[in-house]
């Protein structure tokens, strides 16, 4: 049986820039729409660099290996995304309250802050590489070169653009995946025409590994998705409430692994056999045609906005909300704004970026883990909403458990970074399941803040 709540949900329907941290109960995106933005919203930078930091001469794997280690890696995301994205499916909560259950109301900031800051990073990086694509098309068409004229005024049309709220973002992604998708075959088909024949000696008849290399490949990976494996509730809130878990990860997995395959096999295809994985400069240098070659670019700066409205305005702009008791369009705007501090042409490399997304892992992890160990094992799958968005109840100050796990995944993840994220999992889950069951934090136990509450 439902619980009867308190809360007032969200039920009209909300128009554009309109979001709320209460509970959604009208969903605005379908199955073909949820998709469509996974695609849509997986189509970066980050992946070209990622496969380039696969094969030699950044990585060790060969071909198949590279192959291997991307589908185990986006299995285990996907699975992952639908298991901790059953909350905000459920209750139609954002990431920030599913997370005050297990960190408590103050608590929870810390988690929140620790998600946004990433997704700062990765608007700035983002945003950068699609000023250099305008670039090129500006000098391309009317020989004018200022990159950073190029990153500003990007930068602002972006912020224009996801004050609009989810459903712009809905139309946004669906237009932009199916344009996306036809792209990268072209895109893949240019780079293997041009460099096909060098393929098989430096990629595919290398020895590669199977070692610390490969499962470090998959760590970098998950790396990135784990910010989403966070705060996926704040996408699955949208989702169509009558789907069922199994379509979810069906879903997830159609939505990412493709996407990611592409950009990272244009990546590594291009680094393997130029040792230049940077898409706009080998474009510049593959296509002649100018018409083409401004369609390729513009394919590049269109992925940028579907990536950074999708996933990295959403995140950071919910804990603004939370932080600091703002809207959806003042939080957005803090959010591009922040993106520009970020000096995103200093860490835009292979390798740096590489190490970047390993040691941001290391917290994350742990937070995944507690929040999952938590909605399972103590929760039982059943939110007290009233309990979560009572700023004078027992949730009102930080549960210990949930940060001194934090505290304790993160040294061990720490240990071996290229595997940090699943070394931090067991360790962090475990410490927090057992101060949980052993009274470090009583009040935060579903029978107990019952009693208080009532």
């Amino acid at each position: 049986m439902e619980e009867k709540l308190t809360v007032q949900a969200v039920v009209e329907e909300k128009g554009f820039g309109e979001e709320s941290l209460l509970p959604q109960e009208n969903r605005i995106m379908g199955n073909l729409s949820y998709l469509f933005a996974w695609i849509g919203g997986c189509v970066f930078i980050g992946y070209f660099m990622l496969g380039a930091s696969l094969v030699p001469p950044v990585g060790k794997l060969n071909l198949l290996q590279a192959f291997v280690c991307m589908i185990v890696s986006m299995t285990i995301v996907s699975f992952c995304f639908t298991l901790n994205g059953q909350a905000g499916h459920k209750y139609g909560i954002p990431f920030i309250i599913q997370a005050r259950s297990a960190f408590g109301i103050q608590g929870s900031k810390l988690p929140g802050v620790i998600r946004a800051v990433p997704a700062i990073f990765w608007y700035g990086v983002q945003t950068w590489v699609g000023g250099l694509a305008l670039n090129a098309i500006s000098v391309e068409l009317f020989s004018f070169d200022s990159p950073m004229f190029w990153f500003v005024t990007f930068q602002l049309f972006q912020i224009l653009l996801s004050i609009l709220g989810f459903k712009g973002i809905k139309w946004l992604e669906n237009i932009g995946a199916v344009i996306i998708m036809i792209s990268l075959c072209w895109m893949l088909y240019i780079i293997y025409a041009a460099y096909g024949s060098q393929v098989q000696e430096k990629i595919i008849n290398i020895p590669g590994t199977w070692g610390l290399a490969f499962w470090g490949g998959t760590t970098a990976f998950i790396g990135i998705y784990t910010t989403l494996m966070l705060n996926i509730s704040d996408y699955t809130r949208e989702f169509n409430k009558s789907s069922t878990t199994k379509l979810m990860f069906i879903l997830h997995i159609v939505g990412t692994l493709p996407t990611t395959l592409f950009m990272a096999v244009i990546g590594l295809l291009a680094a393997g056999v130029t040792g230049q994985w940077d898409p706009i400069h080998l474009f510049v240098e593959l296509l002649p045609n100018k018409l083409v070659l401004v369609a390729a670019l513009f394919f590049v700066v269109l992925a940028q906005i579907t990536t950074n409205i999708m996933l990295n305005v959403v995140p950071p702009t919910y804990v603004m909300m939370d932080l600091f008791g703002i809207d959806w369009k003042k939080g957005s705007v803090i959010t591009g704004l922040l993106a520009f501090l970020t000096f995103p042409w200093k860490i835009a490399t292979a390798g740096g970026f590489f190490l970047f997304i390993q040691i941001y892992s290391v917290f994350l992890g742990p937070i995944f883990a507690v929040l999952v160990v938590d909605y399972y094992f103590f929760r039982k799958q059943q939110l007290d909403l009233n309990v979560l968005y009572d700023v004078n109840g027992p949730y009102k100050s930080v549960n210990w458990a949930g940060i001194i796990a934090i505290v304790i995944g993160a040294i061990f993840g720490a240990i071996e970074v290229q595997l940090s994220w699943y070394i931090s999992l067991i360790p962090a889950g475990l410490s927090y399941y057992l101060m949980m069951k052993y009274g470090i934090a009583k009040n935060y136990l579903p029978q107990y803040s019952e009693k208080i509450s009532a």
